[in-house]
């Protein structure tokens, strides 16, 4: 499978966008502008407003001012280019469980009309080292391998965008370490990522920039070291450092593999 080359400029731009429900005001006044084929991270708490910028950004929700694009493309004017240039994964993987992995990602195809969709999905199982379960029901996959599984279909088509909404979500410590790697894969790859995540260390481990969203606006949005400059600079300090309990499980279930 051949991946989209990025496209030429940002490939999202936001600016002055706001939502409300009722009287509550979601966004108030978002902008924000994402490089194309760059992992840009969304970070906030529950109820920050994360989910909401994702539904407008993937046409799936109406703003009530300001304007977006992505690829070029406005979403409020141009919702089917926007659409053909995205892919969205949610916080729960959408596969049909009934259905083996290879069956879930030709379903797909089918549906999006690729011209060989059997070809396709045998290069996503191999991609998403997924060959071995190739034929199993999805019901019988981890929590990672769903996960893993839900991102291939989701490329299905070479969207130059991929929206992750907290895509981690329930996940074990080893679950969310594999979809890590994938999703620095695609980046790599020249997919441009919006990650939205509730986890500083996700934000850190994956993101090239990060945008802190807090109070329906964006205060603070760059790359780890420049919002590490945000704070009066770093004591110089020995201690004993000790493993985490994350540090701990991952060395144990390795020993056992």
């Amino acid at each position: 499978m051949t991946i989209s080359p990025p496209p030429v400029g940002p490939a999202i731009t936001v600016a002055g966008l706001t939502k409300s429900y009722g009287e509550h005001r979601v966004l108030d006044g978002i902008d924000l502008t994402i490089a194309a084929g760059s992992i840009h991270a969304l970070l906030g708490a529950n109820g920050a407003g994360k989910t909401t910028l994702v539904r407008i950004l993937s046409t799936l929700l109406t703003a009530d001012s300001g304007t977006a694009t992505v690829v070029g493309h406005d979403v409020a004017t141009q919702p089917h280019q926007v659409r053909a240039a995205i892919s969205l994964t949610g916080q729960f993987a959408a596969v049909d469980e009934i259905l083996t992995g290879r069956e879930n990602l030709m379903l797909i195809g089918r549906l999006r009309h690729v011209a060989d969709p059997r070809a396709i999905a045998s290069d996503l199982l191999a991609r998403f080292d997924l060959i071995d379960a190739a034929d199993r029901r999805a019901a019988t996959y981890s929590g990672g391998m769903r996960r893993r599984l839900d991102i291939a279909m989701s490329l299905i088509g070479d969207p130059p965008v991929l929206f992750l909404d907290e895509p981690t979500t329930g996940l074990d410590p080893q679950s969310r370490i594999e979809v890590w790697r994938t999703v620095g894969e695609l980046a790599a790859g020249g997919t441009t990522v919006l990650l939205t995540t509730q986890y500083l260390d996700e934000a850190e481990q994956l993101a090239d920039s990060i945008a802190i969203l807090h109070g329906g606006r964006i205060i603070a949005d760059g790359t780890v070291a420049e919002l590490r400059e945000l704070l009066p600079p770093a004591k110089v300090e020995y201690v004993q450092k000790q493993p985490t309990l994350e540090d701990v499980f991952l060395a144990l279930v390795g020993q056992q593999q």
